[in-house]
């Protein structure tokens, strides 16, 4: 998919993504503490029904589960060297998952190592957008990003690949603020400048809290507003499991009001299910 194909469809319709990866594997059995990355590879049918099951719900992106597979985030498993056999694999999977119903994002996260070098940030996303774009995806995500210096590093990177799309999504309090510091209305018009074909929040809060921060990155962006929130603020049970409060049908109802606040690119976060996208499809062709 070019950058002006993805202008022409995200500008003909409100595009849906996927929901949640990390609380989904969870449920279905990944421990915790371990390389996600590798779990995954080595049990390919598990993420594979997930995404199929977001396809069949009506998402018109699904996010390969590329997450965290980048060579600095690898590094702590001593896993760097597998890099590009991670991402090919996990792209693999989403593509067998989608059967053609659906794009694939190539999906990028914070590397965790606060410390790093500008540089060292950019070389790693460098990579893993390589074997990204090898293995075929549609487009890029790099989401989840809580510091402007990482998001910039990886819009940076993609600038590398100008053929393929890019969205971008902080991470942010109900005010707006960013968990690093600084906001989301400064950094994003930074990242449209930088090539960002499309920008916005996912992960932290629930919808019912974010009305006011969509309407303000509306008024700063001239590419579509993403919006990918949690199922509301979890709280932790006595087994130490996070729940989220927020069901289905009111995720759904509050999504409609962030559409109607300017949000053109919606999906669910932690806490949402294929349940979540596919009520929010109906709603949403309604």
């Amino acid at each position: 998919m070019t950058k002006e194909e993805f202008k022409e469809l995200s500008g003909k319709k409100t595009l849906l993504l996927d929901g949640a990866m990390g609380t989904n594997l969870m449920l279905r059995g990944m421990p915790k503490g371990v390389c996600t990355e590798e779990w995954l590879t080595e049990h390919p049918d598990i993420p594979e029904a997930l995404l199929s099951e977001y396809a069949a719900a009506g998402s018109d992106i699904i996010y390969a589960p590329t997450f965290a597979a980048n060579p600095i985030a690898l590094a702590r498993f001593g896993f760097a060297d597998r890099t590009e056999e991670f991402c090919k694999k996990l792209v693999r999977i989403a593509k067998k998952a989608s059967a053609g119903r659906c794009l694939i994002a190539g999906d990028l996260t914070m590397t965790g190592k606060a410390d790093a070098s500008y540089e060292e940030l950019l070389d790693a996303y460098v990579r893993q957008i390589s074997a990204l774009s090898a293995e075929g995806v549609d487009l890029l995500a790099a989401e989840t990003m809580m510091s402007e210096n990482e998001a910039t590093a990886a819009c940076d990177a993609a600038s590398q690949f100008p053929g393929l799309p890019l969205m971008v999504t902080m991470t942010v309090e109900a005010d707006g603020s960013l968990l690093a510091g600084g906001n989301v209305f400064d950094c994003l018009p930074v990242f449209e400048a930088m090539g960002a074909d499309a920008a916005g929040i996912n992960c932290s809060v629930g919808p019912d809290q974010l009305e006011s921060v969509i309407r303000g990155i509306r008024e700063y962006l001239s590419i579509p507003v993403i919006c990918k929130p949690n199922a509301g603020v979890p709280v932790i049970d006595e087994k130490g499991h996070a729940v989220y409060g927020m069901g289905p049908d009111s995720f759904a109802e509050a999504m409609l009001r962030l559409i109607d606040a300017g949000a053109g690119i919606v999906g669910g976060c932690c806490g949402t299910t294929p349940e979540y996208i596919k009520l929010l499809r109906e709603r949403i062709d309604r």
